[in-house]
């Protein structure tokens, strides 16, 4: 009789050990650890981190958890507030399947459950690579937004998981966490439709919140709902609408999936990060963007309907909008000549002489670029000009892609010009030193503890 998904999972789980993980695995997942530390800190200025740390810290615990820029909380509101700065400025990493996500978006509650529980760095690593392992598997298994699901239902219970490695729970109580995990924590897609607000953010940390919440529940002798995906009220009964199958896990041989995620080289929704590329290619052949008369962008499916579907993609009004829109983001790199937080400014995205150029932006499905995706996410640029010249442009794998991969020295950069304005250089390099050398820690709260302020 085939073993339930649960436990299956579970007994992963329960048997990964740090001497089973690979070396560009653990390489990997420190450059994950320094990517996000780096995108978590440069979202430290944003009015949603104020509010939910002012949240948070009117919390305490008998084992509380840092929150990063400073203070204590529950682990399970640590895990928010941290996951909502990895997240908030759409800049962490990202995996493409029948699902899109940002695995890194687990890191959080890795993060505050190891703190709580004093795990090291080992321990850290081996739980980012299972909560990577998880979430991507699933990914690959059945979509979630061709039903109007948020793909952050299945981070709770990734992060779930995670959290259950490092409170070292057994096989029996981590299939109860993933049940309570599991079975409440559906999210609507809505977070990503039409104008965009602050919750697009945070609705990973919301689940990996819930996550860390099932797994101590659990910890405690708390019982879940089974078969959670198999079952006749399950996730595939109703969530993903069909059954499915995980493929085999990490390790023994086979590869870790968090290789084959991808680090994002500009702060923007990922299907976007190949138009991007393309028009930065192509900045310094149009000259002066008010001679453009058109541009023309030939896109895959799922760019179309998760960044370019809604009218409120070619006039965004928050910056949410706008980094989760193909038009904007491809006149803005073919305005400037590159896209860093600055151009998600509100005195950016509001601008009458670019609104005027996003204007101009069609975008066309194509066939032949949807049959390429996932592997690749590629788009076609072609700029006329008011002389009738036409440049055209295509890319697939943009920089930081799996099969175009940022080097550990494009990493650090990355890092140094998210931290080094709020923590200076010398801070910076001790961070960055600490993560090359997680596994050596024994206690991972002195991590986070670094970002103190």
């Amino acid at each position: 009789m085939q073993t339930d998904l649960a436990r299956r999972f579970a007994e992963y789980a329960v048997n990964l050990q740090f001497s089973d993980l690979s070396k560009a695995a653990v390489h990997e997942t420190k450059r994950r650890f320094i990517d996000s530390f780096a995108t978590a800190v440069g979202a430290m200025d944003a009015d949603a981190y104020a509010i939910a740390k002012k949240c948070a810290l009117r919390v305490s615990a008998t084992k509380p958890a840092s929150v990063l820029g400073g203070g204590q909380s529950s682990p399970e509101w640590a895990t928010f507030v941290n996951g909502l700065l990895i997240r908030y400025l759409d800049y962490n990493d990202t995996y493409l399947s029948l699902e899109p996500a940002h695995p890194s978006d687990n890191l959080a509650a890795v993060l505050s459950v190891g703190e709580m529980v004093g795990a090291n760095g080992q321990e850290l690593i081996t739980a980012a690579v299972l909560a990577y392992e998880i979430q991507c598997r699933l990914c690959d298994a059945a979509s979630l937004r061709k039903h109007g699901v948020d793909h952050v239902t299945y981070g709770a219970i990734s992060s779930c998981i995670a959290a259950c490695k490092l409170m070292k729970l057994d096989v029996t109580r981590t299939v109860h966490a993933i049940g309570l995990a599991g079975v409440c924590n559906v999210a609507l897609r809505q977070t990503r439709a039409g104008e965009l607000s602050m919750w697009k953010g945070c609705a990973f940390a919301n689940a990996a919140r819930n996550g860390v919440f099932a797994a101590l529940l659990a910890a405690e002798g708390m019982t879940g709902p089974a078969p959670i995906f198999e079952g006749e009220l399950g996730i595939m009964k109703l969530v993903t609408r069909t059954p499915f199958t995980v493929a085999e896990l990490g390790g023994k041989g086979r590869d870790f999936m968090i290789n084959g995620t991808y680090i994002k080289f500009w702060p923007a929704e990922y299907h976007s990060q190949s138009a991007i590329d393309a028009a930065v290619q192509l900045r310094p052949q149009v000259g002066d963007v008010r001679n453009v008369k058109s541009i023309d962008i030939h896109t895959f499916d799922a760019a179309v309907d998760i960044i370019g579907k809604d009218p409120e993609k070619w006039r965004p009004k928050t910056r949410e909008t706008a980094d989760h829109s193909l038009p904007y983001c491809t006149a803005v790199a073919l305005a400037d000549g590159d896209v860093t937080l600055t151009q998600f400014e509100p005195n950016r995205f509001t601008d009458q002489a670019l609104l005027d150029l996003v204007a101009k932006v069609k975008l066309h499905r194509d066939a032949a670029l949807s049959a390429r995706y996932p592997v690749g996410i590629p788009n076609r640029l072609t700029i006329t000009m008011n002389d009738g010249k036409q440049f055209v442009n295509e890319v697939e794998f943009p920089r930081g892609h799996a099969k175009n991969p940022m080097t550990d020295a494009e990493v650090e950069h990355k890092f140094r010009t998210l931290v080094e304005p709020r923590y200076g250089k010398e801070r910076a390099g001790q961070i960055l030193k600490a993560c090359w050398e997680i596994e050596q820690t024994g206690d991972a709260g002195k991590l986070i503890h670094m970002f103190n302020q």
